[in-house]
């Protein structure tokens, strides 16, 4: 196997770089672990009927596009990121592009062996931080699995399985397998990664002052998996895959389900992934707090007092 040579930059949306589509600009919002509080989704919701389509479209990943939106040539209107600014969500221009974390809905709430929600918003905090961290490719991901095996077979270019309460194993790519580290330590564990595959992916001398559309440099693999030895040179020494990470969960059930504090959190279907405006108001209604949009494309209500 080689590495993969690219003669473009990924072209996956963002707020600042919008797909134009044939209804207009579609643009992706980054989602840390599908998190998204009920005052940023009604925020959202709002930006969604002025200047997209009116629907919220839920992603694989976890995360919300807009579609519909007007544009200049492929430029989105200051006002729409503005808009968007203002509900919280788009917390760096720089690094809006390689937000994308993903974690075990249920992550904290009902069980899986570890809470990986501080972990994944810790290691947001450091990528936006890390200038060098801008220059990962937008499809880059981050997969953090609490144990309970619901994103052990996604795909992932870094990750984490937890395998107790305080300690994951560390994931690159599809099949390598890390050292297991306190939870505590997961962030700068991923991020040192993360730096890894920027080394292991800067382009040769004689092509390094070449880029693309984006800037995005020539040559670039944009996944682990894309890497000569599979990410070998990324994780550097090689472990057994841990026993504990054998695990797989059947897909989550609609309706209440039970949380281990008493409370319970409400599975909502989305059809087809489009949150209307009709379905987001009965949202907002019945959430406490905040909502987790899930990588089936449905939403969760948690911390609800009765189901």
């Amino acid at each position: 196997m080689r590495v993969t040579e690219r003669d473009r930059a990924d072209r996956c949306p963002g707020v600042l770089r919008p797909w134009i589509a044939d209804d207009g600009a579609l643009v992706r919002l980054r989602l840390v672990g599908g998190r998204l509080s009920l005052d940023a989704l009604a925020r959202l919701v709002d930006v969604a009927a002025e200047h997209a389509d009116g629907h919220l479209h839920l992603t694989k990943r976890a995360n919300v596009q807009l579609r519909a939106i007007s544009h200049d040539e492929g430029c989105v209107d200051e006002a729409f990121v503005e808009a968007v600014e203002a509900t919280g969500l788009l917390p760096s221009r720089t690094h809006e592009l390689v937000r994308n974390v993903m974690v075990s809905p249920l992550s904290g709430r009902s069980g899986g062996q570890a809470d990986l929600r501080h972990a994944a918003t810790r290691y947001d905090a450091l990528v936006c931080d890390d200038p060098e961290l801008a220059a990962l490719s937008a499809r880059f991901l981050v997969v953090l699995d609490d144990g309970r095996g619901d994103l052990v077979d996604r795909s992932l270019d870094l990750g984490a399985m937890a395998v107790s309460p305080d300690a994951a194993q560390l994931r690159v790519g599809s099949d390598g397998w890390g050292e297991v580290v306190p939870v505590a330590d997961l962030p700068e564990a991923l991020v040192a990664l993360a730096h890894r595959f920027l080394a292991a992916t800067t382009p040769p001398p004689e092509v390094r002052g070449t880029s693309l559309e984006g800037g995005a440099p020539a040559a670039r693999p944009w996944h682990v998996d894309e890497l000569p030895d599979g990410g070998a040179t990324v994780l550097g020494a090689a472990h057994a895959r841990d026993l504990r990470t054998h695990v797989t969960a059947l897909p989550l059930p609609h309706g209440p389900i039970p949380q281990d504090d008493g409370r319970f959190a409400e599975h909502v279907a989305v059809p087809d992934g489009r949150l209307t405006p009709d379905l987001a108001a009965q949202v907002i209604a019945r959430a406490h707090r905040e909502v987790v949009v899930t990588p089936w494309r449905s939403l969760l209500l948690p911390d609800l007092e009765n189901a």
